[in-house]
């Protein structure tokens, strides 16, 4: 399924991500952007950045289980942050969605993301 690729060559991983991830399987799936919006009302949550993450994973666990899939089998995250000062708040929350195995990642500041949200989480995720 996936592969986590390390090497001494390049810098280490800062976080809770692996430095590239091998996916063998037969179906790649493409989750889009998750905002921290609550599923049944639409409403943005407006909480702190650790409150923002749980809901976006939330939300991206929704769209993973919807197509048979888990956390496990994500590959590729993309973190979109309003404010990178929210960086590390925002990393132990992530952390707990991949105990394991992270995948291969990139978190970059925005100038902004949709209905003022603080956090957007996007991923690629490789079924067996």
């Amino acid at each position: 399924m996936k592969k986590p690729i390390s090497t001494q060559s390049a810098p280490r991983a800062i976080g809770p991500y692996s430095q590239g991830v091998e996916a063998r399987g037969k179906r790649t799936l493409y989750l889009s952007g998750q905002i921290p919006l609550h599923p049944q009302s639409g409403e943005l949550l407006t909480g702190p950045i650790e409150e923002q993450t749980a809901r976006v994973l939330e939300n991206l666990g929704a769209v993973l289980s919807a197509a048979g899939a888990g956390f496990e089998h994500v590959v590729k995250t993309t973190v979109f942050l309003a404010d990178l000062s929210d960086f590390a708040k925002m990393n132990e929350v992530y952390a707990r969605a991949f105990p394991k195995a992270p995948p291969a990642r990139s978190t970059v500041q925005v100038a902004a993301l949709p209905r003022g949200a603080k956090v957007e989480i996007e991923a690629v995720a490789v079924l067996d």
